[in-house]
């Protein structure tokens, strides 16, 4: 690969980043994903690219695939978080009911013992 062709690679990723830091909210692990990929993809369609003489169209061809792949696997692990999310809020929800049980079992002994000794009295 040649230094121009490093050059051009080198700026085109820079302005990719300063673009995606530049958005309002933070990435959700689906966009995170096709980033990742769509880079990955970039760079490695780039340096087989170079070796047949076409490293635009390789970075191209690799980062359009890259992003795609990476795209699906952020779907997938961001389907994953919201999944793993759900459950923890049902198991805290759970958690609590079970709690305001135990207080109100406890409450009704307490009753309970105490009407015990206002009989014997």
């Amino acid at each position: 690969m040649t230094q121009q062709s490093m050059r051009r690679i080198g700026m085109v990723t820079l302005a990719f980043v300063v673009v995606v830091s530049g958005c309002s909210q933070p990435l959700s692990t689906r966009e995170k994903g096709t980033l990742m990929g769509g880079g990955l993809g970039a760079a490695t369609g780039a340096i087989i690219g170079a070796a047949v003489g076409a490293p635009g169209a390789g970075a191209a061809i690799g980062g359009a695939l890259g992003a795609g792949t990476g795209a699906l696997v952020g779907d997938k692990m961001q389907s994953q978080e919201t999944q793993q999310t759900d459950q923890q809020q049902q198991i805290d929800q759970n958690n609590r009911e079970l709690q305001r049980q135990r207080d109100e079992l406890e409450r009704m002994k307490q009753r309970q013992r105490n009407r015990s000794n206002d009989d014997e009295y």
